[in-house]
């Protein structure tokens, strides 16, 4: 077999390498306490260029850490004669949620659902900004010189837990049958709302990102979404002098480090010849997962479309 990484049997038993903070509990603790004061000021606005006659569509806006007015789209069936189950989804880095018709299978099936479009990238949610150093290049490194507080992916994970308590609480939906999903950065956020927002059942996390940086630069694959890192060592830090502190920093934004947290259920997908979100990061996490949990190991696939998974994250989530 073909081979970018570890063989598959090391890869079930890697731990990652990138450091965790000592106080990383803490923060996160703080973290969840502050977004839970916050009034989130929910508004749902229907949608005025896209009908069905089977479900009801809206933009969805909410206050998240640091003010900002973030954007989801909400779907839900029209008709319902109970509490119903909800999927959260996540897009890939630099993206938006997508269009309505994607959401709509879910719908039909008798889901709510809501895509939310991640602060400062492709979508309607708002970046409120306000951070010590450089805004350049890439979201991983937003913060970084600054207080872990300020790491921009601190808010963004902070959205996709606070986005999934908002969806639990809708009276349409059955709280304690809400399931999340999404592909690279999706899938990363995935992880981070299950760890963050612990009643999340089911977590359908594809080729996550945001996983295990120091192993992404040691295998000298800080290119393509990682290239970012590679950009801060060269302008920020060339002798690398301060690398311990700086990956010890990005480890507060590890998905390796929360996915302890997680509660729910998890179906994990993963392409051995990935070269954009390396499956050792992945299993950096992955083994790091602690409830019940399956990877589906697609052995020549890399960081594309993966035959049969998304028929098999529906399949997963019609059991919530």
């Amino acid at each position: 077999m073909p081979m970018l990484d570890m063989p598959l049997e090391k890869l079930r038993e890697y731990k990652g390498i990138n450091p965790c903070p000592a106080d990383i509990d803490e923060f996160w603790d703080r973290s969840i306490a502050e977004m839970k004061a916050i009034d989130p000021q929910v508004e749902l606005v229907p949608a005025k260029d896209f009908y069905v006659p089977f479900a009801e569509c809206f933009d969805l806006f909410f206050t998240g850490i640091g003010g900002a007015r973030v954007h989801a789209k909400y779907l839900h069936p029209k008709k319902s004669d109970a509490p119903h189950p909800a999927i959260v989804e996540f897009h890939g880095y630099t993206g938006n949620c997508g269009d309505w018709h994607s959401k709509l299978c879910f719908v039909a099936a008798g889901f709510s659902i809501a895509s939310l479009d991640c602060r400062g990238q492709g979508g309607l949610s708002e970046d409120v900004g306000g951070v010590k150093g450089t805004t350049h290049q890439g979201h991983i490194i937003r913060g970084l010189d600054d207080s872990p507080e300020k790491l921009l992916f601190r808010s963004i994970f902070l959205d996709c837990a606070q986005l999934a308590g908002i969806v639990m609480d809708m009276p349409e939906v059955d709280g304690g049958r809400v399931g999340a999903k999404g592909g690279s950065q999706g899938g990363a956020l995935t992880l981070a709302c299950a760890a963050l927002e612990p009643r999340i059942k089911r977590a359908a996390p594809t080729f996550p990102f945001l996983c295990d940086y120091k192993r992404v630069w040691e295998m000298d694959q800080a290119q393509h979404a990682y290239a970012e890192l590679k950009t801060f060592f060269r302008h920020f830090d060339p002798l690398h002098k301060r690398e311990d502190e700086i990956w010890t920093r990005l480890g507060y934004i590890d998905n390796q480090h929360i996915a302890k947290r997680i509660k729910a259920e998890v179906l994990m997908f993963t392409g051995l010849m990935d070269n954009i979100c390396p499956p050792s990061t992945q299993f950096a996490a992955y083994n790091k997962i602690q409830s019940k949990k399956n990877v589906v190991i697609y052995p020549d696939f890399g960081h594309e479309g993966l035959p049969d998974s998304g028929d098999m994250v529906y399949d997963f989530m019609m059991g919530l």
